[in-house]
């Protein structure tokens, strides 16, 4: 006569099974496992480690900075980009380089970027410039539309004029916006770009009729009338 088992006893024998199964399937990848643990203990202390780095050269590169911001403020624009060999001090040209992956390394580059100008050296400025990363929002408009103005110096004034309507775009406001626009429009009417230079007149006078760019905006407005 055939044995019945329960329904218990099935689950049992069912749970046995899959514990041997387990078991046997750890004896025979072991060395597999042993190895795939060790590599995400690894990764999890790297991950650890790189923080504790990234961190480590932030905090190195904002205290350097700082005194590259004295030199700045104090007028000593050269002490300010290159550092001060008498006294070991970085500048913001090695603060860039040798602090890439931070903020403050970012910050270098605009810093970089106008005592470049401040001296004189327009391509310096402008290859400095062309490195940096803008912050969104209002804190990037015044960087773009000083890259801009380094484009119109430099007689590149197609470019100029599209970086002074990315400035204007950058964030939208009564008041750095129109200015912008008007930077860009009196650039394309110097260009010949009559057109160009009405569409954004026409943006000027109908979206921000009470900035302070209003009565040069009428007046170029004007001029582009008389030589169409």
């Amino acid at each position: 006569m055939s044995k019945h088992l329960s329904k218990e006893e099935l689950e049992h024998d069912a749970l046995i099974e899959n514990v041997e199964k387990a078991s046997k399937f750890l004896n025979e990848n072991k060395t597999i496992l042993l190895a795939v643990l060790i590599g995400l203990i690894v990764v999890a202390g790297s991950l650890v480690g790189y923080s504790y780095y990234a961190d480590s050269q932030e905090s190195k590169a904002q205290n350097l900075l700082a005194t590259a911001e004295q030199y700045y403020q104090e007028g000593d624009y050269d002490k300010a980009l290159n550092g001060d060999s008498y006294e070991l001090t970085y500048g913001f040209a090695a603060i860039a380089n040798d602090f890439s992956s931070t903020n403050a390394g970012n910050l270098a580059l605009y810093y970089a970027s106008v005592s470049s100008y401040k001296m004189g050296d327009i391509e310096g400025a402008l290859e400095y410039f062309s490195r940096y990363d803008a912050p969104d929002g209002i804190l990037g408009v015044g960087p773009i539309s000083f890259y801009a103005s380094l484009l119109e110096e430099n007689e590149s004034l197609a470019k100029a004029a599209e970086t002074y309507v990315k400035a204007a775009n950058w964030d939208i406001n009564d008041a750095t916006t129109p200015y912008n626009m008007y930077k860009a429009a009196e650039i394309y009417f110097e260009m010949g770009n009559l057109s160009k230079a009405q569409e954004l007149v026409d943006v000027i006078l109908e979206d921000y009729a009470g900035s302070s760019e209003t009565v040069k905006t009428q007046r170029l407005s004007g001029m582009i009338a008389t030589a169409s």
